[in-house]
Formats: C-alpha cells, sequence, structure tokens
C-alpha cells in the first residue's frame, strides 16, 4: 500500500476507534436535553426594579444563591443557573415533572413575617365597613376560609433570624412547620412572647396569612411552629424555602417550557423512526443511482454519524461543564445533516462522471473530481456554517442544540466527503477492486434557455413574495407562536378521543374563552389548547371535574411572556440579517465580485419570505423552530447557488469571449443535474422529518420542504439569471 493510503488509513481508524470509544454506551456519554427526558425550561424575571440602582446587581446575584439552594434542597440533579440579560434568571431542571411545586418553591419570596392581632371587634368592624384605623392592616386568614383578621402594621419579628425550618406531625399525623431562631431571633422572639401572652400572634408569608395562634405563655428555647391546615406536599415547600431564605425581591415566570415525560418518550421514538426511514431512503437512492460510487457514499455516510456521535461524546466527556446535549432539534439536525453530507457525495460523483466522459482514466477522474468540487464543497459548507454560528448564538435551550448538531455535522461531513470518500475510491483502485464507476444520469446535455425567461419568473417571485409578505402582515399576531406574540400552549394526552366542542363548551363556562383548541388527525386523543394568559389551573379544574371519566397526561407546558417574546422577535430578526449579511461578504469575497454576492443573498431572501409566507398561507404559525428553519434554508438554499456560480467562473476563464448570458446558460445546464439531486436526497430526509418526525418537528420539517424546494427554483431561475441584470446595470 502506497504511503499516502497507509496514512489515511491509520487516520480513519483512529477516528473510528475514537469515536466508538466516546459513543458508548449512548446513556453515559450523550446527554439528553429536557425535551427529550422531561424537565422544566424556565426563565425568570427579578423585580429589582423599585431597588437602588447600586442594589439591583445584587438583587439578581443573591437571588441565584438562593435559587441554588432551594433546588438542592429538593435534590435534582444536572441543573442549571445562570443569569440571563440584566434581571432574568435561567433555570432548567431535568426530569421535573411536578411543575406545581417547582413553581411554587421558585417563585415563592419567602418573606416571613410576624406581626401581633389586634381582637377588638369594635375596631375590626370599623375596618370592615372601610375604616381601617391609623396603625393596622386589614387581612384575610387563607387556610380558614378567608376569616378576616386586623393586624398591627408594624412588624414585630422578621424571619430573617431563622435558622432552620422542618417539616413535623402532630399526634393527629397533621403536618406543621417546625421553626428554629438564630441566637439573635431566640432572643427577640422570647421577648415578644413574653410581653404578649394571652394576645394572638399572626404568621404571614409572603402578605399572606398562614395562621395566628395565641401565646398561651412565654417561648424562650429558641422554637416556634407555624400551622395552618398545611398538605405535606404544601409544607415541604414552605420549609425548604424558609430555609434557603428569602428572596431580595418577587420574580415571576417570564417564559416556561414544561416537558412531560411522556412527550419526551415519545420525542425520542418520532426521532428515531424519522432518523431510520430518512437514512434508508438517501441509503437505497445513492445505492440505486450511483450503484458502487453509492456504495462507497453510504459507507462514508454511515460513518458520518458515528463521527457527530462520537464528537458530542468527546466533548461531554473532556468538556463537563460543556453541558452539550442532545436535543429533538438535534436529532432533526443530524437527520439533516446527514441529507446535506450526501450533496458534497453527489457533487464529487457527478464531477467524476464528467472527467470520465471527457475521456480520462478512472484514476486521473477520480482526482480530478476531488479536486474541481473541493472548493464548491468548501464554499457551502462555510455557508451553512455561518448560519449555525447564528443560530447558537440567538438561539436557546433546543435550538442551541440544533445548531451544535449542524455545525458538527457539516465539519464532520467535510471530513467524510473529502478523506474517507476519496480513501476508499483509491484504495479500490489500488487493489484493482474497481474498473469502472457506472452512474445513471438525470440528464444528458440539456440545453434550456433559462435565462432568456428571466423576467417571467422574476415576475412570479415577486408576486408570490408579496403575497407572502402581505399575509404575515394581515394576520398580525396570528401570524407568530407564542414564541414572538407571547400566552400560553397546554397539551394533554387523554386516555379516549376528545369531543372539540363539549371541551370548549366547559372552558367557556369556566370564564376560558380566549382559547384555540386543536386537535391532530393522527392522534385524535391528543389535545392543545392556546391561551393568550396563564389558564393552567382553570384548565385543570374543568378537566379534573368536567371530563373526570377522560383521564389525561400533561405533555408540555409552554408559557412566554411579553418581555420575552418580544426580546426573541427582535433577536429572531437580527439572526436572520446577521446570517444574510455574513453569506453575502464571504461569496462576495470567495467570487471577488458582490454582484455574484448580491443576486446569491436576494434569492435568499426570496427562498427565506416564501417559505415563512407560505407557512402562514398554510394556517401555520412562526416560531422558533420556524426560524430555525429558515435560517438553515438560508445556510443550506445557497450551496446550490454556489455550485452553479462555481461553474460560471469556471466556464468565464474557458470562454473568454463567450457572452455572459451564454455562459450563464452553459453554467445552469451544466450544474442542473447536481441542483436536482443534491436538493431531492435532502429532501427525503426533510420528508421523513415531515412524515414520521412527530408532531413538534411537523411545522419545522414542512418550513424546510417549502424552502429547499424554493432554493432550487430560485439557483436556476432567480439568482444565477439576476447576475446578467445586474451586470447589465453596470457601467
Amino acid at each position: 500500500m502506497e504511503k499516502n493510503l497507509r496514512n489515511r488509513f491509520l487516520l480513519i481508524i483512529g477516528v473510528i476507534a475514537a469515536c466508538l470509544y466516546f459513543t458508548f454506551p449512548l446513556e453515559k456519554h450523550i446527554n439528553l436535553g429536557l425535551d427529550l427526558k422531561g424537565g422544566m425550561h424556565l426563565v425568570l424575571k427579578v423585580e429589582n426594579e423599585k431597588l437602588a440602582e447600586n442594589l439591583r446587581n445584587d438583587a439578581v446575584l443573591r437571588a441565584i444563591e438562593i435559587l441554588r439552594n432551594r433546588i438542592d434542597g429538593m435534590g435534582i440533579g444536572e441543573t442549571v443557573i445562570q443569569r440571563q440579560g440584566e434581571s432574568e434568571i435561567l433555570v432548567q431542571l431535568p426530569g421535573v415533572t411536578d411543575r406545581d411545586s417547582a413553581l411554587a418553591m421558585i417563585g415563592r419570596v419567602a418573606q416571613l413575617e410576624f406581626r401581633l392581632v389586634n381582637d377588638d371587634p369594635t375596631k375590626l368592624k370599623d375596618a370592615l365597613t372601610g375604616n381601617v384605623p391609623a396603625g393596622y392592616i386589614l387581612k384575610e386568614i387563607t387556610k380558614e376560609n378567608g376569616t378576616p383578621i386586623l393586624l398591627e402594621d408594624k412588624i414585630a419579628l422578621s424571619g430573617e433570624t431563622i435558622a432552620d425550618a422542618r417539616v413535623d406531625f402532630d399526634q393527629t399525623s397533621v403536618p406543621y412547620i417546625s421553626l428554629k431562631f438564630n441566637a439573635k431571633g431566640a432572643k427577640e422572639f422570647g421577648t415578644l412572647t413574653q410581653k404578649n401572652v394571652g394576645n394572638r400572634l399572626a404568621i404571614i408569608m409572603d402578605g399572606e396569612v398562614l395562621s395566628a395562634p395565641n401565646i398561651n405563655e412565654p417561648i424562650l428555647g429558641g422554637d416556634a411552629q407555624i400551622t395552618g391546615r398545611f398538605t405535606f406536599q404544601e409544607a415541604s415547600v414552605l420549609s425548604l424555602a424558609l430555609r434557603s431564605g428569602a428572596l431580595p425581591a418577587p420574580m415571576h415566570v417570564e417564559e416556561e417550557r414544561t416537558i412531560g415525560p411522556l412527550l419526551g418518550k415519545d420525542s425520542i421514538e418520532a426521532g428515531v423512526r424519522a432518523a431510520v426511514y430518512g437514512l434508508s431512503f438517501v441509503f437505497i437512492f445513492m445505492l440505486v443511482y450511483y450503484l458502487k460510487a453509492g456504495l462507497i457514499s453510504n459507507i462514508a455516510l454511515a460513518l458520518n454519524l458515528l463521527i457527530i456521535l462520537g464528537c458530542m461524546g468527546f466533548l461531554n466527556v473532556m468538556l463537563p461543564g460543556s453541558k452539550l446535549t442532545l436535543t429533538l432539534p438535534g436529532i432533526a439536525g443530524i437527520i439533516l445533516t446527514l441529507g446535506m453530507a450526501v450533496d458534497a457525495n453527489v457533487l464529487i460523483n457527478e464531477r467524476i462522471r464528467e472527467e470520465l466522459e471527457n475521456g480520462k482514466t478512472l484514476a486521473m477522474a477520480i482526482q480530478t473530481g476531488f479536486t474541481r468540487a473541493f472548493s464548491a464543497i468548501f464554499d457551502s459548507h462555510i455557508t451553512s456554517l455561518i448560519a449555525a454560528f447564528v443560530l447558537y448564538q440567538f438561539g436557546s435551550g433546543p435550538i442551541k442544540g440544533f445548531a451544535v448538531t449542524l455545525a458538527i455535522g457539516i465539519v464532520t461531513s467535510l471530513f467524510t466527503a473529502i478523506t474517507v470518500t476519496k480513501f476508499m475510491l483509491n484504495a479500490l483502485l489500488h487493489f484493482k477492486i474497481i474498473k469502472t464507476l457506472p452512474m445513471l444520469h438525470i440528464f444528458k446535455n440539456p440545453k434550456f434557455d433559462f435565462v432568456s425567461k428571466r423576467f417571467l419568473f422574476f415576475s412570479l417571485s415577486l408576486i408570490i413574495t408579496i403575497a407572502s409578505i402581505v399575509t404575515i402582515v394581515m394576520k398580525k399576531e396570528a401570524a407568530y407562536g407564542i414564541d414572538f406574540s407571547g400566552g400560553q400552549i397546554q397539551e394533554y394526552k387523554f386516555a379516549k378521543p376528545v369531543a372539540t366542542e363539549e371541551l370548549r363548551r366547559h372552558l367557556k363556562e369556566a370564564k376560558i374563552s380566549d382559547v384555540v383548541i386543536q386537535q391532530f388527525e393522527k392522534s385524535p386523543q391528543i389535545v392543545m389548547l392556546r391561551t393568550s394568559e396563564d389558564t393552567f389551573n382553570k384548565v385543570q379544574d374543568v378537566l379534573k371535574t368536567k371530563m373526570s371519566n377522560n383521564p389525561f397526561e400533561i405533555m408540555r407546558i409552554e408559557k412566554v411572556g411579553p418581555v420575552v417574546s418580544q426580546t426573541l422577535r427582535k433577536h429572531a430578526f437580527l439572526a436572520i440579517i446577521l446570517a444574510l449579511g455574513g453569506i453575502l461578504i464571504y461569496i462576495g469575497f470567495r467570487f471577488k465580485h458582490f454582484d455574484f454576492a448580491t443576486a446569491g443573498v436576494i434569492a435568499l431572501l426570496h427562498d427565506v419570505i416564501m417559505a415563512a409566507g407560505i407557512i402562514v398561507m398554510m394556517g401555520r404559525q412562526i416560531d422558533l423552530l420556524v426560524v430555525t428553519a429558515l435560517l438553515t434554508i438560508a445556510g443550506y438554499s445557497i450551496s446550490d447557488t454556489i455550485v452553479t456560480y462555481d461553474r460560471v467562473r469556471e466556464n468565464l476563464l474557458k470562454s473568454k469571449k463567450m457572452p455572459l448570458a451564454e455562459v450563464l446558460n452553459l453554467s445552469i445546464n451544466q450544474t442542473l443535474g447536481r441542483t436536482v439531486l443534491t436538493t431531492g436526497v435532502t429532501l427525503l430526509t426533510v420528508i421523513a422529518l415531515f412524515v414520521f418526525g412527530g408532531e413538534v418537528l411537523n411545522t419545522f420539517a414542512l418550513c424546510l420542504l417549502i424552502g429547499f424546494s424554493c432554493g432550487a427554483y430560485s439557483t436556476v431561475f432567480i439568482a444565477t439569471p439576476l447576475v446578467l441584470a445586474w451586470q447589465k446595470k453596470q457601467p
């Protein structure tokens, strides 16, 4: 074996061995995201606006510390708690399915107060008529059916001196909270109870009166009890909040994404199913169309999948703080990447075929084919990486997972296409295992006059683009999902199919009229509710009382507040602009002419707007996953355009006297087969995602299906002819 072949063989074997080591066992090396194993993703807003400016930053840092203590007290592993922006905190709780307890624990301020009660019936009667005596406040004891109580305005003792809080049980097994004060608190509490024997002392948590027991005797030991007809769960949450300390400022949930374990399990099954079908479609096509070369491409593709998983495992093992996780969009990213990886093999195989048709030997055809295909492959991979980088910078949660797997897949596909495929072809040739590379041919010497019809297609595209923009503008907020317009989504899986009108009637009776109910044809027992406000508790009451004969399980709860939705919308718009700008600069730099780059980016903008518009026309909504699809379309669609531009550049050097219109037509025809094949093969994986990937990825896959098809169309009829129109306008 030649030295070059031997070195490549050793490199590939080393990569395979390393990837096997870092991939298996999968459950040990690959971390699953919240959307696959269930859990909660929260963005909490610390309401520190009323604090002095010098205390606002400390309030957020203190809140993070207290949250960490509370969550550690719950025994949740692999949590993420980090600052986000100036006053927001990102919290991820893997495996947490008890949504109510988690929200109650996280959001509770835990501001404990003790106030003396005034039991004078005359003053209480005056207060109930609206004449609250000076120095007093009127409250209700929640656990005693709203019994009114008159409290001194002055706080007798705050909860800052509490050293510990635990749940105990009385003789009848009713839970209560046992408090222990520190030395200072024990002294102050002893003095307070000693001076007020016979009076009542109200115990108040976050403005809610829990109880108001009578002080029968001085309590000097530093111990106290909070009773209030608690359930064990309520007492546990309260005691944990008291132990970890009071938050420096109130917090509210600005964004919530709760995924139940059932949806996570279904998502994994759907993702694996889509991957199996998608890869099967690609393998079969490549084997049938390219025969021997297709078999080699399939081996490289399978190796590409292993390397992607190996890279993820390597990063998790070597950089455990990276928190690199496999999400549902991440699985989609892997499937999509493998479809895109085939593009490189298609480009190489088509180049080899051309060289063989030009009379070169198989060895020379392989060498020249790889050399001439490299620039187009490299450029298309870089533009896709630009889109992945922008997605990672502006995405969050599962979207970052998609960006990471997409980026890893792009890099690994470059390695497998250029290094692995070339090695296998040369090795088989060296050992005389192959002597020919027969392939099927979709187009034989096409001679369509695309350029002369450019104004027809420009007009058609302009009409559809304007219609897309008008549709999005006319639908206003209805065009956007809750990521960009705010609101809440609740998804439930019932034991039996649900009658939509019956559910709507029950919700209306509960004064929940602002609700959109959606059922899925394939799964009529799954119901999704969308409301503009948080209606979770009301919906739960309706389902448990009015539909008690149809048990249900929570699939997911998503809530996005107005602040986060506006931020996400701004980031999405900025991400698209930056991605298109980055591609414009790179293509302009690579082709030395910004007329090529500008025409390409105009075509990309056309693809993105058209995909978004058609999605909205079909009654779907633009959300984070759709924006992810739009950026993927931008990164991918330009690759077909680059292949054609690369051929234009090559033909301009060969035929300097040929008119530009003829060069463009010739180049489009020469690359037409490649354009159809690369898009078609990638669409096989997208169709698998659309059909088998589950409801969560359905709109995402549909957007890719539309966008990639538009990309193939715009490459032939928009991007390349635009170069001619642009050139004619130049002085």
